[in-house]
């Protein structure tokens, strides 16, 4: 599971560090949560992981505000979220998640976009039986020999804890997010390198030099998409 977290996060931030792209999607993320549920962060839980996420990647204050009070505002604004399957150079595997308000419009630009990359589209199902819906959380400033006796004492169960450059990386199931969360908030840290919930390749593949270009090409086009929430895949890029 030694997956990069910290540079795959690095790399998006640096790829959006010049736009607004990334505030985009999360604002539109976080108006859809807010909006199925309470606009209150405490008395909706997806919501409070969405700002989790957005704390991570350094959303400003304003865009969350504006997301949330275009929610209570009662905007009839929809969304629909989707999910595509496919599979990139080499037979990689690739997860896109989607929120629009234009499901056409949606399909046909993530189809273009794994037709003219060397990919294709795949069915449900033919992809996402090699991925597990992960939570994954990392801090810094402790061991994992730290970690697992913190969890321990908080009686959190969690699948792995590895060390991964200067953070430490926690992998569980979904439904424990919080629980760890709430673990180390109570033992004083409040900062988190990572705090997502994921699809997880159960095997990586690595690429030839030139299908990994192919395939980077690939990801960098879908991720620019403005429907497209999230890219999972199974390419080892480290």
């Amino acid at each position: 599971m030694g997956r990069k977290w910290n540079n795959i996060k690095e790399k998006k931030a640096s790829k959006d560090a010049n736009t607004s792209r990334i505030y985009a999607k999360f604002g539109k993320e976080i108006y859809v949560v807010a909006k199925q549920g309470e606009p209150d962060p405490e008395a909706n839980q997806a919501l409070k992981f969405v700002l989790e996420r957005a704390k991570t990647y350094n959303v400003p204050k304003h865009i969350i505000d504006r997301a949330i009070e275009k929610a209570k505002g009662g905007s009839d604004e929809n969304y629909d979220e989707l999910r595509y399957e496919g599979f990139g150079p080499s037979g990689s595997m690739i997860i896109v998640d989607a929120l629009t308000n234009n499901v056409n419009r949606t399909a046909s630009e993530v189809r273009a976009a794994f037709g003219k990359n060397g990919g294709n589209m795949g069915v449900s199902g033919s992809v996402a039986y090699m991925f597990e819906p992960t939570a994954v959380i990392g801090i810094e400033g402790k061991t994992s020999e730290e970690v697992l006796e913190l969890l321990m004492e908080a009686d959190v169960d969690v699948r792995d804890i590895l060390d991964d450059e200067e953070s430490v990386i926690v992998y569980a199931e979904p439904d424990q997010f919080h629980a760890v969360q709430e673990a180390f908030k109570n033992a004083g840290i409040t900062e988190f390198s990572v705090a997502e919930l994921t699809m997880l390749a159960k095997n990586d593949v690595t690429l030839s030099e030139d299908a990994a270009v192919q395939f980077e090409k690939l990801i960098d086009v879908l991720e620019d998409l403005e429907d497209v929430k999230q890219v999972y895949h199974n390419v080892d890029l480290s």
